[in-house]
């Protein structure tokens, strides 16, 4: 029987719920699910430019386990490009570092560490239309 795995940290949450294709889309091909955790390491190393050490030290794993979830990343992104499926976010094997939340008002992501205000409105409208993105995770 195998272990269990270990949760990934995540730090920034995705800012959106998936990806489509523009100008084609066949609502027959299954989407690409790219789980929280591939997600941040595609992240870590092709946006915020760290080593694989880096990234892996930062999401509290071993290189070789970061070096896999950034492989997945990388090939379902491939796929989803090449036979011009949709990329759908999943919540994996992660979690937040920090509460985040999100305002279906004015669209914007944000946390609360120290819990420094109420988090049942948003700190830039103060709109009540708030999203947990913690619930699943």
């Amino acid at each position: 029987m195998a272990r269990p795995k270990n949760s990934r940290t995540v730090f920034d949450p995705p800012k959106f719920k998936g990806y489509q294709p523009h100008g084609y889309y066949s609502n027959e091909k299954e989407p690409v699910f790219l789980a929280f955790e591939e997600y941040t390491a595609l992240r870590l190393c092709d946006y915020e430019l760290m080593t694989q050490a880096q990234a892996a030290h930062a999401m509290n794993i071993s290189r070789p386990t970061f070096t896999r979830l950034y492989e997945s990343a990388r090939r379902k992104i491939a796929e989803a490009l090449a036979e011009a499926r949709a990329i759908e976010m999943e919540k994996g094997n992660a979690w937040f570092d920090s509460d985040w939340f999100h305002c279906k008002a004015c669209n914007v992501f944000f946390n609360n560490p120290g819990k420094k205000f109420c988090s049942a409105e948003c700190p830039i409208c103060n709109s009540l239309k708030i999203e947990s993105l913690n619930k699943d995770i």
